[in-house]
């Protein structure tokens, strides 16, 4: 069992990331992930950019709790998590998720798992970026109300 933390301002990409995942694995049967990209349109306007910032130490430690509860919970045999910071374009990759597992069920809900604890309980703080202004990113509460199907 093993798990990869990174937050960086480089991109990654997706291949080498499952490519990982899979290598020297004959245990598990199933391979999840989940890719998320900046958008062009929230909040009502239409976004240029985005840009993130962390708390660095406090975000991978945290980032390694939700990974490691993940883990125990679902019997995840492997888990990735890459969250990018910085200025990042429209269409640019923000985060990944991929987690690997005997069972695709569990891999499915481990994966969901961490993609719904990371966007409320990951200390990233997002700002918008729009043709002649910006604004920092609030909270959703459809983020906070895809928390309850996890009270277990």
């Amino acid at each position: 069992m093993s798990i990869s933390i990174k937050v960086q301002t480089m991109d990654f990409s997706v291949g080498e990331q499952h490519g990982a995942l899979c290598s020297d694995n004959k245990s598990d049967g199933a391979v999840v992930t989940f890719t998320g990209l900046v958008r062009e349109f929230s909040s009502g306007d239409n976004v240029i950019a985005l840009e993130l910032e962390h708390y660095p130490g406090m975000t991978e430690q945290l980032l390694q709790s939700i990974a490691e509860q993940a883990q125990t919970r679902w019997q995840l045999a492997r888990i990735s998590i890459i969250h990018r910071v910085g200025y990042l374009a429209l269409g640019e990759q923000i985060v990944f998720v991929g987690v690997t597992s005997r069972h695709r069920q569990a891999a499915f809900e481990g994966a969901q798992f961490i993609m719904d604890y990371l966007k409320n309980h990951a200390t990233f703080w997002k700002k918008e970026h729009f043709k002649d202004s910006s604004n920092w990113v609030e909270f959703k509460q459809s983020d906070k109300q895809a928390l309850n199907k996890w009270k277990k």
